[in-house]
């Protein structure tokens, strides 16, 4: 870890908090980081090399601080220079994760896959990140039970032990009961077929990016991997993964924030790293609906909304498209007439609905299910998020609302966008981070 790297404090004494005038119309060219979510799954895979790896284009993010801190504290060396997260193999490990550093991810389980894999054991805390529902991990589970190992479950920890020399080849359906193939699960499994004796299968896998990326890491270091269609993955492990350099793509939820945050405003960004394609064709045509349309400009996008905000009906089938829910929300409080969002994908996400009725929106949570009566006046609220993206609904309402608002929660941004605010301001928003 880079020795300048410092934390920043935990949310309950962090004093920081987002001053914004709403009214002004944003527009211009900014660059997106590198996406959170992929980086993420790889710093995990990476514990896996037996030679030093690099993945260029990281998110300087608190998560891959958080991410650097764990793997250098278990033993596999990692530092932070520049837009590089460089990776040396341990040479012993120390299989704890600790609470401190654990409790403040969501990828907690994915990390102490590697671990498991690699040092034949682990102790872990329950997952951490965002606050908006409890999050499962018994299909992370399962799958190091049917790699062989004995697994042991407390209110607050995890401890899991391999009997044999490394994880055995194995079977094991990542499918959940109301969610559809969990995108966590998968690249836990994964990590573990990597380094197994022999074939394993992974039944009903995710196939979304952070899972495509990860799986295309491991068959650079020479883990076969073949997919039989949404049916099944199929990962022959090696004792000897190589290193080299990884790239890490743009963040799509970065950039939708950002192409969100200026069409509320009617005015246009352009993207200019971010080729359309980044997007996945489903969030695209959410946004189609909502009136946004997405160009090709220059190797980049163009987000625009022409005619205004609409209203929609969508369901967030995906991590991406439940990722983008609260600032879509936030975006379709202004839009003329009834819009429905039914999260598909967590058991809630709804943190971010009472603040923005403090800013006027009209707008309920029955379960799984968001409604929104809109267009709606906003004016100025002193608010605060819970979680990544509520901020980033908030700080997106509060660019529509008349007068100044105050937003707290900033911590929480942190985690996920490395420098959100100064592209906002760049772009023509009225903006000052304040001690409160």
């Amino acid at each position: 870890m880079n020795d300048q790297t410092v934390l920043p404090p935990p949310p309950r004494t962090d004093t920081r908090a987002i001053r914004i005038t709403g009214g002004h119309r944003l527009e211009g060219t900014v660059s997106v980081q590198g996406s959170k979510n992929v980086a993420l799954h790889l710093y995990a895979a990476a514990q896996l090399a037996d030679e030093p790896l690099t993945l260029t284009g990281i998110p300087h993010i608190l998560d891959t601080q958080v991410c650097a801190e764990i793997l250098t504290h278990t033993g596999t060396a990692a530092q932070i220079i520049g837009d590089r997260f460089e990776v040396t193999p341990a040479a012993a490990w120390h299989p704890t994760i600790p609470d401190q550093l654990g409790g403040r991810i969501r990828t907690t389980a994915v990390m102490a896959a590697g671990l498991l894999a690699r040092a034949g054991r682990i102790v872990f805390p329950l997952p951490g990140g965002d606050a908006f529902c409890h999050r499962r991990i018994d299909r992370h589970l399962a799958a190091m039970e049917a790699a062989g190992a004995s697994v042991a479950v407390s209110d607050t920890h995890v401890e899991a032990r391999l009997s044999g020399r490394g994880p055995e080849p194995f079977t094991t359906d990542v499918m959940t009961q109301q969610w559809g193939p969990s995108l966590g699960a998968t690249v836990t499994a994964m990590l573990l077929a990597a380094r197994a004796r022999g074939t394993s299968t992974i039944l009903n896998p995710n196939s979304e990016p952070e899972v495509l990326a990860t799986a295309a890491m491991l068959a650079t270091g020479g883990v076969g991997i073949t997919w039989e269609g949404t049916t099944a993955l199929h990962i022959t492990g090696t004792d000897h993964i190589t290193g080299g350099s990884v790239h890490v793509p743009p963040d799509r939820l970065e950039a939708a924030t950002l192409a969100l945050a200026a069409t509320i405003t009617g005015g246009i960004v352009h993207l200019d790293n971010v080729p359309v394609t980044t997007f996945p064709a489903t969030l695209v045509a959410i946004l189609a609906d909502a009136g946004i349309e997405l160009f090709a400009v220059d190797g980049g996008s163009l987000g625009r909304c022409p005619a205004g905000p609409r209203a929609v009906q969508v369901a967030t089938a995906s991590a991406t498209c439940t990722d983008v829910q609260p600032q879509l929300t936030a975006f379709l409080t202004q839009a003329p007439g009834v819009s429905c969002i039914e999260e598909r994908i967590y058991t809630s996400r709804a943190t971010h609905v009472d603040p923005l009725r403090s800013f006027g929106a009209v707008i309920t949570a029955d379960g799984p299910t968001i409604t929104v009566h809109g267009p709606s006046p906003l004016t100025a609220a002193r608010v605060a998020g819970q979680d990544i993206r509520a901020v980033a609904a908030l700080v997106i309402a509060a660019l529509a609302a008349k007068g100044t608002s105050t937003i707290g929660g900033i911590y929480h941004l942190d985690r996920g966008y490395s420098n959100l605010l100064p592209k906002l301001e760049a772009l023509g928003a009225e903006l000052a981070v304040v001690q409160e």
